[in-house]
């Protein structure tokens, strides 16, 4: 069975021109990687737990910020390791400096004994779309358009979203 995990993609307008909130990766994996390195908050599924309740509670875990709101279906994608991610966005301005993030521990470096703590998360940004899509993970590039589909036309349901199968995942 492929992994789940629910993710929130904050977004404002800054000179009427709109920005997303990315996260970058902690960990020496990821040290000195950029285009393609950032992601939105997400994380797994616990048990019993819906899609959007994982999301709200991983982004409080990665980024320390709690977050209410209107929240965009932006549906579901499956990456290229199986994992399926859903997500939503919610406009919200957050001071990204102010980010704190929760740690996680990894044998560094490797084959070495040596367990050593990193943040989940190193920093945060604002980027304008052109810059976001850059910066995301390729296979979340898709949020960034959807999230632009559906400001554009709020009222529209996302043909991506299959929502029967989304539903029995609320409830489930």
């Amino acid at each position: 069975m492929s992994k789940k995990s629910g993710g929130i993609l904050p977004f404002r307008f800054q000179d009427s021109h709109l920005e997303v909130l990315l996260v970058h990766p902690g960990g020496p994996l990821w040290a000195g990687k950029d285009e393609g390195a950032w992601s939105i908050s997400k994380g797994l599924f616990e048990e019993n737990e819906s899609p959007l309740d994982a999301a709200r509670r991983e982004f409080k875990e990665e980024t320390g910020f709690e977050v209410e709101g209107i929240f965009i279906e932006l549906g579901r994608i499956k990456q290229p390791s199986g994992k399926i991610v859903f997500a939503w966005a919610v406009e919200k301005d957050l001071d990204e400096r102010r980010i704190v993030s929760n740690n996680f521990m990894l044998e560094w470096p490797r084959r070495s004994g040596i367990m050593r703590e990193f943040p989940e998360i190193d920093r945060a940004g604002w980027f304008d779309v052109e810059s976001a899509r850059k910066k995301i993970h390729k296979g979340q590039q898709d949020f960034i358009d959807r999230l632009l589909h559906a400001l554009d036309h709020p009222d529209v349901h996302h043909p991506e979203i299959d929502q029967d199968e989304f539903i029995s995942q609320e409830r489930s």
